[in-house]
């Protein structure tokens, strides 16, 4: 078997109310090579003395734990996703390592299994499906299987990231959220969450980007984390961009929009010195890929 190129796409999970349940893929990328067979697992990268080199990295664990079996392989990683920003890159590396195994081992795993199977790892489907299926998923996961509906956002759109120099540990960021909501807020935030997904499968960007402002489950909590989300999303107001959402447990903040409204709004985040990058990112449609499949 000659080398096999994994890509992964980053992903923005908690898609506005779809809290551990909706998220969406962008164009920026985990690349895995799968390279000739060792005595141990080599992982090369340049991601930090963090991150191991061995069986223990996160791709490795994740490939054994759907294929025990496997011979070790040395692999080459490069990454383009901030690490601990809310954009999937711990999620990335799981897919990678289902989509390894699922090659190497010769499994012909369906989709949906993988989706599964990656779940199963991360706990929730948000960012693991997307990187899977690309585009928007919305999916539901009971604790032995995923059940996904991949939807699309129009073709013009894409994402705005303002990504903070600062990380923010999901583990941090969770431990602000409440255990239990109102009945009344948990009305709210579901009758919101069904109205993004109806407007999403229906085409209706106007109602789905106000819905997507909405949630109820996380984001008034984690903003005392992110203070940037009400000013950015106040800024998009200024000039009619609505679709202003915490991406995953922050600390980036996306906004949708042309790609005109986007510079536009770029420029006046930058003008106004906040501490973070800003990026526009395309929208993957296909998830990822092996071999460029």
């Amino acid at each position: 078997m000659g080398k096999i190129i994994v890509r992964v796409p980053a992903t923005s999970a908690n898609l506005g109310p779809g809290f551990d349940s909706i998220g969406v893929a962008f164009h920026l990328y985990l690349t895995v090579i799968v390279e000739e067979a060792t005595n141990q697992w080599r992982v090369n990268h340049a991601l930090g003395s963090d991150v191991p080199n061995d069986e223990r990295n996160l791709i490795v664990q994740a490939a054994l734990k759907v294929n025990p079996k496997l011979s070790p392989h040395q692999l080459t990683v490069m990454s383009d996703i901030p690490v601990a920003r809310g954009l999937g890159s711990s999620s990335t590396a799981i897919v990678a390592g289902v989509k390894i195994a699922n090659a190497l081992g010769e499994m012909n795993l369906s989709l949906a299994q993988q989706v599964t199977l990656a779940t199963k790892m991360e706990g929730h489907p948000d960012n693991v499906a997307p990187a899977i299926l690309g585009d928007v998923v919305v999916a539901d996961f009971d604790g032995e299987t995923a059940t996904t509906v991949k939807l699309s956002l129009p073709d013009d759109l894409k994402a705005l990231a303002f990504i903070k120099k600062q990380p923010l540990l999901t583990s941090e960021s969770r431990g602000v959220l409440a255990d239990t909501l109102p009945r009344q807020q948990a009305i709210l935030g579901s009758s919101v969450a069904n109205l993004l997904v109806a407007a999403l499968a229906t085409g209706d960007w106007a109602t789905a980007s106000q819905m997507m402002e909405r949630d109820q489950f996380h984001e008034n909590a984690r903003t005392k984390l992110v203070p940037e989300l009400p000013v950015i999303r106040e800024a998009a107001h200024q000039l009619g961009i609505f679709g202003t959402y915490l991406s995953g447990a922050g600390p980036t903040i996306a906004t949708f929009g042309t790609e005109a409204q986007l510079i536009v709004l770029r420029q006046k985040l930058t003008d106004m010195n906040l501490l973070g990058s800003l990026r526009i990112f395309d929208i993957d449609r296909v998830g990822a890929t092996v071999n460029a499949e």
